[in-house]
């Protein structure tokens, strides 16, 4: 028999919010993370499909936001789309055609780290695409989202939104980082020059496509580690789901080694150095 998993009232910011130590940020995702799992279960169970569209300005942090969501489930049931930039056949097609084959089957939650929403951002603010494009684009995108909710998806869409000063900050810290050089792209300071062309570029995709069956959810995310854990919490809220039932899991019995011996055979051990503790 299943039944539902009830979350205690969400606490409401109403001011700003001292950092959240690490410790007790990796305590609450770690409850999150048990539900996203009952989550899948209950995905597989009755054979939801499940679209997340994760949008935002350069390094507002969605790579973070997916990671947080995908590290303790199952690749297979939750699947991330990023697709690079089209190829000349790509371009030559109806423009949505590329992204139809990514979405979700059932038992299936698909996550796209950027969309179809390139066309309203990232195209439209560095000239990929001619304004007519862009036009065309919004004005079509609502109607395709109302067939994939009626074709039985659940769309969930969200927008990271980043302040100026801690944009910079972050892109600043990639250059510093050679950890995190690999993220900084010609693109992002590019795009870095032009905030509010960007800025127009949101106001117009929000006025066109933020409708009553796929709104758009906005996640302030200049402190990273409570953006991620509002945004979890959020998630777990917009997909009915219950406790799937599941048989008691018990480890069978070993078999025996009916005379089995260890090889003498010079197997290429790594080495194991010495790691300082702590």
């Amino acid at each position: 028999m299943s039944k539902k998993r009830k979350h205690p009232p969400a606490p409401v910011a109403t001011e700003a919010q001292p950092p959240l130590k690490r410790r007790d940020y990796e305590r609450q995702l770690a409850v999150l993370h048990g539900d996203l799992v009952r989550l899948q279960q209950w995905v597989v169970h009755k054979g939801l499909k499940v679209c997340i569209v994760f949008e935002g300005r350069d390094s507002a942090g969605k790579g973070g936001v997916i990671k947080a969501i995908t590290e303790r489930v199952s690749p297979r049931v939750f699947r991330v789309v990023a697709l690079p930039a089209p190829t000349d056949r790509e371009k030559s097609q109806l423009y949505l055609q590329r992204y139809v084959p990514h979405l979700p089957s059932a038992g299936e939650v698909v996550i796209f780290d950027r969309s179809w929403y390139n066309r309203a951002g990232v195209e439209r603010v560095m000239g990929f695409c001619t304004e007519d494009q862009t036009q065309k684009f919004l004005s079509m995108a609502p109607g395709v989202e109302k067939a994939m909710i009626e074709s039985g998806i659940i769309l969930i869409k969200y927008w990271l939104e980043v302040s100026q000063e801690e944009q910079t900050r972050r892109l600043q810290a990639r250059i510093d980082d050679p950890r995190k050089i690999w993220k900084l792209s010609p693109m992002d300071l590019k795009s870095y020059s032009r905030w509010y062309d960007y800025s127009r570029a949101r106001d117009a995709m929000f006025a066109a496509t933020d409708t009553p069956w796929a709104p758009w959810f906005v996640v302030r995310s200049d402190d990273k580690r409570r953006a991620r854990l509002n945004l979890i919490r959020h998630l777990l809220t917009k997909i009915p789901h219950e406790e799937a039932p599941r048989e008691k899991v018990k480890l069978p019995e070993r078999q025996k080694d009916h005379g089995y011996q260890e090889p003498d055979f010079p197997f290429k051990y790594i080495p194991e150095l010495v790691w300082p503790a702590g």
